[in-house]
């Protein structure tokens, strides 16, 4: 038997150092050739690790959270024969730029159990997800695994619960499914509010993606002089007209708000150049951009990233909303290239019907300004000596008070309420 050490290979250029994410193996596992061992992160993509060799794991080089060097041991193996030096590993990159404030409304969660236990990062779980075997079943049928995070696993041990009797409302179980099987399961009926069984306090270490977040998050507000600006838009009549829209649209995706608001944004900017911008502070020079790449920040269960929708004014409404759709997707399921995650001139940010009667999002530095529809809600206005039901919706801007103007900011946010009030404007030169 032999002793491999297989040391962290230079997976960037520039890159001194990654982060780990998350393990997929612990001492005294069982490994093969290009089995997936960790995740580690730089600063601008998770990077997968696989075993160069097969054999028994007998060190790993620390905790998620932890930085290490390149060059520097990552794993030890032990394997048969004699040692061999370490070839260069297969890498599978998943890009993740490090995104803005809030979520488009088309993003759908990751499979949950995939991301925890690809990420190792402990969140609302506490933890990656890690397989419980059912009872043999009846009839020689082999046993199904059933996925539970550790921390699921001790309070179901703390409370008594037989894991196999719970049923997941997914494919792992989750503290809310517990909290179903005490309400309704073991024949008690319901419950009254207030005696459900008390959770045990949990500290839970900022890494990888969320500490990326973070760290950018208070980079933006440490650094830029934020303010926001908020109008009420009547969207009455663009809702009638995306009503008219999807009724005719065939086989093409449904519209939703996003991709006329995008239209709206497009046709407004060219006379307001310096919100389609981004700002090097360090060299105290402001780009002026051309072309509206416009970054969707969008929600995943890996944390919130921006793709970003290229050439966004070449575009038409449909062309946008097979884009946000695919975008989406893409950074939901880890896909995303590194080209669709950078560049963005411009982000906009939507919490979709949880968008709330005002916000005030953070600017995604470099760039200048922010941009967050609120929620569509109908209410009464006069109209006349008459009132009408009508569709409201706030439109938040925010946007860096040091190349931006606050009546620059206002009257950018008039033109475009300009134009979703009379929506035929959108398609006509």
């Amino acid at each position: 038997m032999a002793l491999f050490t297989f040391k962290l290979p230079d997976i960037g250029e520039g890159i001194a150092q990654a982060e780990i994410v998350g393990w997929h193996v612990q001492v005294g596992d069982r490994v093969e050739e290009d089995q997936p061992i960790a995740d580690m992160m730089t600063d601008k993509a998770t990077v997968e690790m696989e075993s160069p060799v097969a054999g028994t794991v007998v060190r790993l080089a620390g905790e998620p959270g932890d930085q290490i060097s390149i060059g520097a041991m990552l794993v030890e193996i032990e394997v048969e024969g004699e040692a061999v030096a370490a070839p260069m590993p297969s890498v599978e990159v998943i890009e993740a730029e490090v995104p803005g404030e809030a979520a488009i409304e088309e993003a759908a969660p990751v499979e949950e159990a995939r991301a925890a236990a690809k990420a190792g990062v402990q969140g609302s779980e506490a933890g990656p997800v890690d397989p419980v075997r059912l009872p043999a079943q009846e009839h020689g049928v082999e046993a199904q695994p059933i996925l539970a995070s550790p921390a699921v696993r001790a309070r179901a041990k703390e409370l008594g619960v037989d894991l196999s009797q719970v049923k997941p409302a997914g494919d792992h179980i989750r503290h809310a499914d517990l909290d179903a099987y005490l309400l309704y399961g073991q024949g008690q009926g319901y419950r009254a509010a207030g005696r459900s069984a008390k959770r045990a306090d949990e500290q839970i270490k900022v890494i990888g993606m969320r500490r990326r977040i973070a760290e950018n998050m208070a980079a933006s507000k440490r650094h830029i002089p934020h303010f926001t600006y908020v109008e009420e838009i009547d969207v009455t009549a663009l809702e009638a007209l995306r009503e008219q829209l999807n009724a005719g649209r065939g086989d093409r995706p449904k519209l939703t708000m996003l991709p006329l608001l995008i239209v709206a944004l497009c046709r407004a900017l060219p006379d307001f150049p310096m919100l389609n911008a981004r700002y090097d502070d360090e060299a105290g020079v402001v780009t002026r951009h051309g072309s509206v790449h416009l970054g969707m920040a969008t929600q995943t269960d890996a944390g919130l990233m921006v793709p970003v929708i290229r050439d966004a004014q070449d575009r038409n409404v449909w062309q946008l909303a097979s884009e946000i759709r695919r975008l989406a997707d893409a950074a939901r399921t880890g896909k995303a290239k590194s080209e669709e995650l950078s560049g963005s001139t411009l982000t906009l940010t939507s919490l979709g019907p949880l968008g709330g009667i005002a916000t005030t999002p953070v600017i995604n530095r470099p760039e200048v300004a922010i941009i967050g529809p609120n929620r569509v809600i109908e209410r009464p206005v006069f109209r006349g000596k008459e009132i009408v039901a009508a569709k409201l919706m706030n439109l938040s801007i925010s946007c860096d008070h040091r190349v931006v103007d606050g009546w620059d900011a206002a009257s950018f946010v008039q033109a475009v309420r300009k134009l979703l009030e009379a929506p035929a404007f959108l398609f006509v030169d």
